[in-house]
């Protein structure tokens, strides 16, 4: 019988499993920071710009809206009013609430047509995850994808005046087939706040019977020449037709082309040439303008304006024979950053179109010739920015779920598809990234062929970061790594390091960087900022002089690129070389770029007049002002800001007898303890009984939890009886305890809290981890009197604690209990094999056999192809033979 889930150390044992999935449903991103266009959102220019029409209806704005459970009809009633397209997490939506995966989210608007000529096209730039459109009462589309656009022809649905426009969303984040991205319901410092419901522009346009639905463009330096792909809708049946094609620079025409639609056909195919073609790179962002018209018996009917840039990018080899990546011809060191898209107020979606705008603005003027657009497909006016200012742009496919349910990998690769068509004709993407550090990974040399054969006009990385550094650990390291790929891609935090050569393929260093620098008054949770590295804004600019003196030295090996993370703060990472608000930069921008011209010779060439990138930081500003901050208190001052920024400082350089004193101070002077911004902050502070925090967390629990969020009492003070009233975890095989008075005590000083925890603590002793000398009777007598209370939020690792139960104790009362303990895990949080094996094996000996191999046959299932699969066959065909499957004495 396999030993995999014997109790296999403290640390593993000791572990935590409730979730912020248990947050209440009242106000949900309670943070204020705010970007500089928090309050001047200007219209929405056309959504489309490479398919722009001029008569068209913005939807945008506030319509009314209901949570209800996802099996619910329509509300009967809309219960607030929602700012679209702002997630309805972030403050800019005017809501802020949670959407749980077992919720939906409906939205409501009215809307008039001023007149019924043509065709009406109603616009969806975005809705996470699943839509269902309903319009005056009947249903009339549905759409899967978070991140991709989709259209719905409602004309033979509307009428002038009052139309009702219903859409329910579904979203369930990280917990179904769905590519996610960086979006969870569990936050943590490198995953964040969700995005549900429409995010993108929703607009309706007015088109002809026929009309143009789409245009493929492909460049060729080569031959100076524009092959055009034109799409027709299906309407025109036997209409005789006409294109003609404008290519204009700077409002001349240089060439065009008439066409006749051929019968039978939606679709025109043909090619222009382009006299001494401009090209566009990075220092040259040249666009050139398009024009398309569809004509009936020389009558215009339709008008499409778009662009295009002339533009080209492959593996070539330099004159010393190095494999290198070249734009139009030439090599051009990519000197990228990693750019997340989101924003502190709007979330996924931009507080204005002009936010937009100065991302991509900030990051040139740093000098950088290249973003790595991380796992997020941004608006369509985002990548018009970065064709129109000129950025290389690697963009990443959105991940699909890492335990890859059933339905996720069908729903990835149709999205991979939708991705490259709904971008192909941006000339500043170069580069596809296919999987990101084993994210969901699977057939990554299927897919990467899959891409290719899609799109084999750009470069495809096929995993970065497959080969992973950690402070010079290599953690992971692949058998048969970047198959297929164009690319060598590792990931290396802090500092690079070179890369592995492998023939034809261009060496790039993924990701590096992530060095943390808080920024006092700009950060999304001033407890807990993160990085990879914590610093300075002092030691900040030295270890960026190191890093580009280093990757310079790589250059000359072979490096073709480098991605530095990252611009801008993300909630609780702050290892940006700008706040998460924009506001200060930790680098001044001037040093930036001299730096980075070592990479890219024109980081300084980039002029944006009247253009404010951010505020330089305060290199003084940071945690070596406490002791002056310090006399402050002690001379009499007890302003609040001052008082919490000690306690915080005093925190992060554990002087806890400062902590506990200075916090008393604060909590003694907020005139609302009870708000949710001051609890999140007394919890973290509190740390003993003497804290008036503790004293807070006991006796107002049921309070408490309700506005942090359910057992967030049991959360804080539990650590603290175990740590001032329970023995110490620890090897002690000699010392005996009276643990009946140590529970009565326990119990009568902190009530059902001190109960649980003492509970816990008794259970872990008997289970022999801390003396060696297990007493199997009363750990099951104890397993069964802490999961009575501690079920749904339990400190422990159930499966860890309910493999012994099985192969050790044999009460049946016991064992059906522990069944009934598993099986709560697999439906809430864990339905890995090992867990499910569990289950199945408890089934077995409490003579539920038949249900047991069920449970057995989907463990296996998921366990083949590993070295498990043998061992969880050989339990099954035991089960099936009717044999014992627990040791025998």
């Amino acid at each position: 019988m396999k030993q995999k889930k014997t109790i296999l150390g403290f640390a593993m044992i000791i572990h935590s499993l409730y979730s912020y999935a248990q947050q209440p449903d009242q106000e949900y991103n309670h943070c204020t920071l705010k970007t500089r266009w928090h309050s001047n959102m200007e219209v929405t220019p056309y959504p489309r710009p490479q398919l722009k029409r001029d008569n068209w209806i913005n939807l945008n704005g506030q319509w009314e809206f209901a949570i209800t459970d996802s099996a619910d009809s329509k509300p009967i009633e809309y219960s607030g009013k929602i700012n679209v397209p702002f997630p309805i997490e972030s403050k800019l939506s005017g809501v802020s609430k949670k959407l749980n995966p077992n919720q939906s989210l409906w939205y409501k608007r009215y809307f008039n047509i001023p007149h019924q000529n043509g065709k009406y096209l109603l616009n969806f730039g975005a809705v996470d995850y699943e839509a269902t459109v309903y319009l005056n009462g009947k249903e009339i589309g549905k759409h899967k994808g978070g991140y991709l656009p989709f259209t719905i022809d409602i004309t033979n649905f509307i009428k002038n005046t009052n139309n009702e426009l219903v859409v329910k969303v579904y979203d369930p984040t990280d917990t179904g087939p769905n590519p996610h991205g960086k979006q969870t319901l569990t936050p943590s410092n490198i995953y964040y706040t969700p995005s549900s419901g429409i995010w993108q522009t929703v607009w309706i346009e007015n088109v002809p019977q026929s009309f143009i639905s789409s245009i493929k463009t492909n460049p060729n330096i080569d031959n100076n020449t524009i092959n055009l792909n034109i799409n027709l809708n299906s309407d025109y049946k036997n209409k005789k037709l006409e294109l003609t094609i404008y290519i204009i620079n700077d409002g001349k025409i240089i060439n065009s082309k008439s066409v006749l639609v051929s019968k039978g056909s939606n679709q025109s195919i043909l090619s222009l040439s382009i006299p001494d073609a401009k090209l566009w790179s990075p220092e040259f962002p040249f666009i050139y303008d398009l024009k398309v018209i569809l004509s009936e018996n020389k009558k215009k009917i339709d008008e499409i304006d778009s662009y295009f840039g002339m533009r080209k990018i492959t593996i070539q080899k330099d004159e010393k024979g190095m494999d290198r990546i070249f734009l139009n011809n030439k090599y051009t060191y990519n000197l990228g950053i990693l750019d997340q898209g989101f924003w502190p107020d709007g979330l996924y979606t931009a507080p204005s179109d002009e936010a937009l705008e100065y991302d991509i603005k900030a990051i040139k003027l740093m000098g950088f010739n290249t973003i790595r657009k991380h796992i997020k497909i941004e608006p369509e006016r985002w990548y018009y920015y970065a064709d129109k200012l000129g950025i290389l742009v690697w963009q990443d496919f959105v991940n699909p779920p890492q335990q890859l349910p059933i339905g996720s990998k069908v729903e990835f690769e149709n999205e991979i598809q939708e991705t490259i068509e709904q971008l192909y004709n941006h000339p500043s993407i170069v580069l596809w990234t296919l999987f990101n550090e084993g994210w969901g990974a699977y057939d990554q040399e299927r897919l990467t062929k899959f891409v290719k054969k899609i799109d084999s006009t750009r470069l495809i990385n096929g995993h970065s970061g497959e080969m992973l550094y950690s402070d010079n650990l290599l953690r992971s390291q692949p058998h048969k790594p970047w198959m297929n790929s164009d690319i060598v891609d590792i990931h290396t935090y802090p500092f690079p390091r070179n890369t592995p050569n492998l023939p034809g393929k261009a060496k790039v260093i993924g990701e590096f960087g992530g060095i943390g620098v808080s920024t006092y008054g700009h950060q999304w949770n001033d407890m807990q900022g993160w990085g990879y590295v914590q610093a300075n804004a002092t030691e900040l600019k030295e270890k960026y002089r190191q890093m580009t003196d280093s990757l310079k030295i790589l250059e000359t090996n072979g490096l073709s690129a480098s991605i530095y993370t990252q611009p801008f703060d993300v909630e609780d990472e702050e290892n940006g070389l700008i706040s998460y608000d924009r506001e200060i930069i930790k680098i001044p921008i001037d040093t930036l770029r001299a730096l980075n011209k070592k990479l890219n010779p024109f980081a300084e060439n980039t002029i944006y007049s009247n253009f404010h990138v951010a505020q330089d930081i305060d290199v003084n500003d940071n945690d070596n002002r406490f002791n002056e901050l310090l006399a402050k208190y002690n001379n009499g001052n007890r302003d609040s800001a001052l008082l919490r920024r000690l306690v915080l400082i005093a925190t992060r350089q554990k002087k806890q007898d400062i902590v506990s004193k200075i916090g008393n101070d604060y909590i003694e002077i907020l005139n609302d303890p009870y708000s949710f911004d001051n609890l999140r902050l007394i919890k973290y502070i509190t740390k003993s009984p003497s804290d008036k925090g503790f004293r807070m967390f006991l006796e107002k629990s049921n309070q408490i939890d309700k506005i942090l969020g359910n057992y967030t009492s049991s959360d804080v003070l539990k650590p603290i009886i175990k740590k001032f009233e329970l023995p110490a975890f620890k090897f002690e095989p000699d010392k005996n305890y009276d643990w009946d008075k140590i529970l009565k005590d326990v119990t009568n000083k902190y009530g059902e809290i001190g109960e649980e925890a003492a509970l816990g603590r008794i259970m872990i002793e008997y289970s022999g981890l801390l003396q060696n000398k297990p007493d199997w009777e009363k750990f099951g007598k104890y397993y069964v009197l802490y999961f009575k209370k501690a079920l749904k939020h339990p400190e422990y690792i159930i499966n860890m604690l309910s493999w012994p139960i099985f192969k050790h104790i044999n009460d049946p009362e016991t064992l059906r209990f522990a069944a009934t303990v598993v099986k709560y895990a697999i439906d809430n949080w864990d339905n890995s094999p090992n867990t499910i094996d569990t289950y199945a094996n408890l089934l077995h000996k409490t003579q539920q056999t038949q249900k047991a191999i069920e449970w057995e046959s989907k463990a296996l299932e998921q366990i083949r192809g590993t070295k498990d699969e043998q061992t969880y066959a050989e339990t099954l065909q035991k089960m099936k033979d009717n044999k014992p499957t627990w040791p025998q004495n």
